[in-house]
């Protein structure tokens, strides 16, 4: 198996399948061509911060994907845990030491080859089977193969992120149902937005709120890429004039508020986001306002007083494919099925997605390669849930990087309380991957304690 990227989803594939007896060979163009980000050429080097965030099992969906991972046998989970810093209710690690344990780790394995080169092309069949993991920070030349290959538009831009807004958390009191001129279009019913109106006063505000409110910084090697015009920043866009978002993305023709039968002053759309219709996407909210800032503001719109986000707005370079449309259910690329593609480029925010989405990428060509059809993790699980918004549960047509949140697993019965809701989804994910790891035909060992990791 050749794994190309030597991050922290190639080095979780390639444990999976050496400890499954596949002999694994990693290619790694670290130190031969650096990045502008990375500093050394350890394997799983952590380049943004030093957190993996909660490790909150019962209370927060990235503390559950920690979890399900170290019960999978995650050798980034066991050198996390290794190598932890106090930091509260989260996990933070001694970031040099981390990647020296998974690099050891990996260079000591019998079955497992490093080397050192620069993949500039897709393994053509005959290599044999791969796994893509080279993240945001993919070289050129590779990028511009899959982008050949994939038959998608430009991959490596600003990427201009938008708030993604828990439905249960808008207030219907001021918020209603209506597309414009209430037509339906594909799959639609002619009420497929919802829409938050502003009067004069409340957008006036807004703006002002906008424009006034704290923007991150480009990081250094980020400055000299250009932003995607169709996308800009929304306060760019209000920079350009106090009414260049009500006549552009809080433009508010077609659209009557049921409560007064008028055309409102403005109004913010949201549209939704996934096939389970439990996350909204802010229509043409793409921002760099410093995540405390965005709450603050974007809680001044009606109906969004209370709002709770299971992503909030960003905007940096990337590079990532529509996974939605070229990937099957096991991470297969479509277009060369010999191919698995892992980690950040499948679309996936955060450290630990994408060595979670590397972990599946690995236990299911390690399936494959023993003549079994991968059988993927129930949507229950955070695993699960996470592989299946990036293979199809999320609309291909505005597919954009998400991390792992509670509003990608299947809904509880209405009668469970809102306030048990995050327990009782992180026992149901416990219990079911549990059944996932008893059924499936190459069972795992769940002691990650027990592993000799530095």
């Amino acid at each position: 198996m050749t794994i190309i990227g030597g991050g922290l989803a190639g080095s979780e594939a390639a444990w999976q399948l050496a400890r499954a007896g596949v002999r694994v060979r990693i290619l790694e163009m670290r130190p031969l061509r650096l990045t502008p980000a990375h500093k050394t050429d350890r394997l799983a080097e952590l380049v943004c911060s030093n957190s993996f965030r909660s490790d909150d099992c019962f209370g927060n969906a990235v503390g559950l994907l920690h979890e399900e991972m170290r019960r999978l046998g995650s050798l980034v989970m066991a050198a996390a845990d290794r190598h932890k810093l106090p930091a509260g209710s989260a996990l933070a690690v001694d970031r040099e030491a981390f990647a020296r344990a998974v690099t050891e780790a990996l260079a000591g394995h019998p079955l497992v080859t490093i080397e050192r080169r620069v993949v500039e092309r897709l393994p053509p069949r005959e290599e044999g089977p791969a796994i893509v993991a080279t993240g945001p920070l993919t070289h050129e030349a590779l990028a511009e193969d899959i982008k050949r290959v994939g038959g998608e538009k430009e991959l490596a831009f600003f990427d201009a992120i938008a708030p993604i807004v828990y439905k249960d958390s808008i207030d219907f009191s001021k918020a209603w149902m209506q597309s414009r001129w209430d037509e339906a279009g594909p799959a639609g019913t002619g009420a497929d937005y919802i829409n938050c109106p502003l009067d004069a006063e409340q957008y006036e505000a807004f703006v002002d709120a906008l424009l006034s409110a704290e923007k991150i910084e480009f990081r250094e090697w980020e400055k000299d890429t250009p932003y995607f015009e169709g996308c800009l920043p929304i306060e760019v866009m209000a920079a350009r004039g106090r009414d260049t978002l009500r006549f552009g993305p809080m433009k508010p023709v077609g659209l009557r508020d049921p409560r007064t039968g008028k055309r409102p002053y403005a109004v913010v759309q949201l549209r939704q986001d996934n096939a389970l219709g439990t996350l909204w996407n802010m229509v043409g909210f793409q921002t760099k306002l410093k995540y405390s800032e965005q709450v603050r503001v974007f809680r001044m719109i009606p109906g969004l007083e209370r709002a709770e986000f299971a992503r909030l707005g960003g905007l940096h370079r990337n590079t990532f494919i529509n996974s939605p449309r070229l990937l099957d259910r096991s991470l297969r690329f479509r277009p060369m099925p010999w191919i698995r593609f892992a980690g950040q480029i499948t679309g996936c925010e955060g450290y630990v997605e994408s060595a979670a989405l590397g972990l599946l990428a690995g236990r299911f060509w390690a399936e494959e390669l023993a003549g079994r059809e991968p059988l993927p993790p129930p949507p229950e699980t955070a695993h699960g849930a996470l592989l299946a918004h990036v293979t199809g549960g999320a609309r291909a047509e505005t597919f954009q990087p998400m991390n792992i949140n509670f509003g990608l697993f299947p809904p509880l019965p209405p009668e469970v309380p809102r306030a048990a809701r995050k327990r009782a989804l992180a026992e149901r994910a416990l219990e079911a991957l549990a059944r996932w790891i008893a059924t499936s035909a190459r069972q795992p060992s769940s002691a990650c304690q027990s592993m000799k990791i530095g």
